[in-house]
């Protein structure tokens, strides 16, 4: 005889790549009995039902959150604070309440606004997965498997709470870290937004040259692997890097000093300058890998 899945109900808002493997991945681990979704189009909504993502779509929010286990937000982070105040009035008294965005502390401060007295049952996460692709037909439910999920506990939050997210994520086969929430923007300022914004800036660059054609003709393996993720979602990513932009500015001044450096050694013809830079980036990118791949 199987045993009750942990949640009896998660309402999910946004059930594209992130929502829809969220929903996918407790669904195979067989520890949800209903994942009721929302979304901005019907259409969207109805392929998510048709490829199993759903067992219903929502209409009423209060209806739906009232007595949900976990609420997931899983929209861009430029939409939480919209989602946020649809919810908050309807939130059941041991509904939990966690998101999916890649920026943390802006997301914190829509939730004290909005959720008020019920902001211990909100707690942040990340999950630092994704592909190129978004929508509903990417999702997948191994998406999040020995992938890493980084939660951002409230000093508000029971640690029952912060238990069910951090079960949640366990259930996806997530590998569930914690920072604060300064911790996380700072962090992913350099490793994740920085990379992406200087992708979409050199895909962009020569996409507007006139031999741009030409270009891509002979575009090859580092060209692909370097630009992989300006192939990520446009208006996930304006909101990203607007939402952690502090941080952002500060990493890419810092980007901005290593380029001058590099120029000079270029301009100067000094080799054993730009050598040395590419050792020890390569010893670091070498020893990053090494450590990634044993874990």
């Amino acid at each position: 005889m199987s045993s009750a899945p942990q949640f009896a109900k998660v309402v999910v808002f946004g059930v594209g790549l992130i929502g829809g493997s969220f929903a996918l991945a407790l669904k195979a681990a067989g520890q949800v009995g209903e994942v009721v979704g929302f979304g901005r189009t019907l259409g969207s909504l109805t392929q998510a039902l048709e490829l199993g993502l759903l067992d219903r779509i929502g209409f009423n929010v209060g209806q739906e959150v009232c007595n949900a286990d976990l609420v997931l937000i899983a929209a861009p982070v430029g939409r939480s604070g919209e989602i946020m105040a649809r919810l908050a009035p309807f939130i059941g008294a041991q509904t939990v309440v966690t998101d999916a965005g890649s920026t943390k502390q802006d997301v914190v401060a829509a939730a004290r606004e909005h959720f008020a007295e019920r902001l211990g049952q909100f707690v942040p996460a990340h999950p630092i997965a994704g592909a190129e692709n978004s929508g509903a037909a990417a999702a997948r439910a191994d998406l999040y498997r020995q992938k890493q999920v980084v939660i951002t506990p409230l000093a508000e939050n029971p640690p029952a709470f912060v238990e069910r997210v951090r079960a949640a994520w366990a259930c996806c086969g997530a590998l569930v870290r914690e920072l604060s929430p300064a911790e996380h923007d700072h962090v992913f300022a350099a490793v994740s937004h920085l990379p992406h914004l200087l992708s979409f800036a050199l895909v962009h660059e020569l996409a507007l040259r006139s031999n741009h054609e030409l270009l891509f003709a002979y575009a090859a393996s580092g060209f692909r692997d370097f630009t992989r993720i300006a192939a990520s979602h446009p208006e996930m990513w304006r909101d990203i890097c607007l939402a952690n932009r502090s941080a952002l500015l500060a990493e890419l001044d810092g980007y901005r000093a290593q380029l001058e450096g590099l120029r000079e050694a270029l301009a100067a013809g000094d080799g054993a300058r730009l050598e040395a830079v590419f050792e020890l980036a390569r010893e670091a990118r070498r020893a990053w890998a090494d450590r990634k791949a044993s874990e």
